[in-house]
């Protein structure tokens, strides 16, 4: 009798999560050692209150897969919830619910905690000798997961944001007068996404020409003095910063009053505007802060063909790993270096798995010698970033607009 598999969403949206979801649904449909599709919305917490759905309902072809990979964000929804410590009754009531839908596989899509919670499913099932295969697929626009090279969605917001600060300069640009905007990128302890921003000097426009990450104490004399350096100069300034930048003492200049989620953590915002207030206290020129939000994280008319295609083929090669009998795993991407040096190396990635136990809660961080006098990034971590955004998405659209894909989500 065939399996069927579940399928779940966790973590913040991202414009590749959907191509990794099209990538499982792609291949199952494919296979004729799987039955039924099902999907968990708003992840573990959805599976809890059995708000399953059939996906064959919705993606019954090869073209609905495509336009659920062009799709951004979570077409199954998510969720923040943190799966209880065993035992507790919430693995009981799922094995309950994988028994009564005759599920052979389970496949989450997320980040470091979406992969605690595969770990934590995965042993329970082996401490009850159940024959249920638990895989991982990564995402996170922070690429902040360990072991694999890159994980999927990073790419594609380093595209957006590296774009978006090229914008920023020409628009900044068009006066002559010195100007300081102070872009607030996503990273809480990890600065790949602000790192990203570097990119924008490929297009000419020389910014941003200060990036901060957290992986480094902020010291704001130090910074002060550096923007003071381009007061001389008529044009504009563009500092890139980590949200989650900190001072000395390990504190996030940002954390004040802010609130904490089930995970423990610290829901960070405000590092611009706190920089930028202190630039106009000290220095007392025109500036502006520029948040950039969640428009970083599912922008997918700018999303990289690359990204995409290996978002797509990491889920595929999920369904390979659960029947070749792989469990509580997560997929990684691994990069190939064919010559000695990084920059004739022509990009080209594997993928494979690793036990789930050296991926979950924990974070891949810059590494140090990637940082710059702390307020600048070096050529290795520009050689890494540049393939990662390559290619250009084609998108649905009707009547101008982007067209999307909705699923059925009856219950």
């Amino acid at each position: 009798m065939k399996k069927n598999i579940i399928i779940g969403q966790s973590g913040g949206p991202t414009a590749a999560i959907n191509a990794s979801l099209s990538g499982v649904i792609r291949k199952a449909m494919q296979s004729d050692e799987i039955g039924e599709i099902y999907g968990a919305l708003n992840g573990i917490e959805g599976l809890l209150n059995r708000r399953i759905i059939n996906l064959r309902n919705s993606i019954k072809n090869i073209d609905d897969c495509d336009r659920l990979a062009a799709t951004p964000a979570m077409a199954l929804g998510s969720c923040r919830y943190k799966m209880p410590s065993m035992p507790h009754e919430a693995y009981d009531k799922i094995a309950d619910i994988f028994e009564e839908y005759n599920i052979g596989y389970f496949f989450y899509i997320g980040g470091n905690d979406s992969m605690d919670t595969v770990l934590q499913m995965s042993n329970y099932f082996k401490s009850k000798n159940a024959d249920i295969k638990c895989i991982g697929i990564p995402k996170t626009i922070d690429n902040d997961l360990p072991v694999t090279d890159h994980t999927p969605g990073f790419g594609s917001a380093a595209k957006y944001i590296a774009t978006s600060i090229a914008e920023l300069a020409l628009d900044s640009g068009v006066y002559d007068m010195f100007n300081v905007i102070v872009a607030e990128i996503m990273g809480r302890n990890a600065g790949w996404l602000a790192a990203s921003s570097v990119l924008a000097r490929d297009t000419g426009c020389g910014a941003p020409q200060l990036i901060y990450l957290p992986e480094v104490p902020f010291d704001t004399n130090k910074f002060i003095e550096k923007v003071k350096s381009f007061s001389n100069e008529n044009k504009p300034l563009i500092i890139a910063v980590s949200e989650g930048i900190k001072n000395e003492n390990g504190e996030y200049l940002s954390a004040a009053g802010a609130s904490v989620d089930g995970f423990g953590h610290t829901a960070l915002s405000g590092t611009g505007k706190y920089l930028s207030d202190l630039i106009k206290e000290k220095i007392g020129c025109k500036v502006r802060h520029i948040e950039f939000s969640v428009l970083q994280r599912a922008a997918g008319h700018i999303a990289s063909d690359t990204d995409m295609k290996e978002a797509v083929l990491i889920g595929e090669n999920a369904i390979n790993a659960a029947l070749n009998g792989k469990t509580g795993v997560m997929m990684i991407f691994k990069r190939i270096k064919m010559l000695e040096k990084a920059s004739d190396t022509p990009y080209k990635i594997e993928i494979d798995t690793v036990p789930i136990e050296q991926c979950a809660n924990k974070e891949k961080t810059v590494p140090l010698d990637w940082i710059i006098d702390g307020c600048d990034v070096s050529e290795e971590m520009v050689e890494y970033l540049r393939p990662l955004i390559n290619g250009k998405v084609n998108t649905y659209e009707k009547d101008g607009l982007s067209s999307y894909i909705f699923l059925d989500k009856t219950v």
